[in-house]
């Protein structure tokens, strides 16, 4: 489990504002912006962060995923529910700009993100080093 310090609930509620609300804009969230958020700002595995993802999308259609990741220690539920706070306000802002907005620029908005997505995967990010252990809770955060 994730330590809750007063700066990572500060993070996880900016990731879920930012999730919601693009969510709310162009019709993203979790696969491209609370995955790659939870690995670099709060060192999640790949597989933490998906798993904590899916927990948050949880009802309806997650929940066979979900039960996957939790069973194998994926998910923190208190991330989850945190984030999930953030992401519905974030939602909220987020359809109301949109709906505001012409299709033009919201279609602009999606593609800078995802062309600033692309190339910090392509670009910046460093291989990996062989195989990803099969858990990397203990080695990457302090766990409460």
């Amino acid at each position: 489990m994730l330590k809750m310090s007063i700066t990572t609930i500060v993070i996880l509620i900016i990731i879920g504002l930012a999730a919601g609300m693009l969510s709310g804009l162009v019709g993203v969230g979790g696969g491209l912006i609370i995955v790659p958020s939870l690995i670099y700002f709060l060192a999640f595995s790949q597989k933490e962060a998906q798993g904590t993802s899916l927990g948050i999308l949880l009802l309806p259609v997650g929940i066979l995923a979900v039960m996957q990741y939790y069973q194998k220690g994926y998910i923190d539920i208190k991330v989850v529910l945190i984030v999930s706070a953030g992401f519905l306000i974030g939602g909220w802002f987020g359809s109301k700009m949109a709906v505001s907005l012409p299709v033009t620029t919201i279609k602009k908005i999606f593609a800078v993100f995802m062309l600033i997505t692309a190339f910090k995967m392509l670009v910046l990010d460093k291989p990996s080093q062989g195989k990803e252990p099969e858990k990397q809770m203990d080695t990457k955060r302090e766990i409460k």
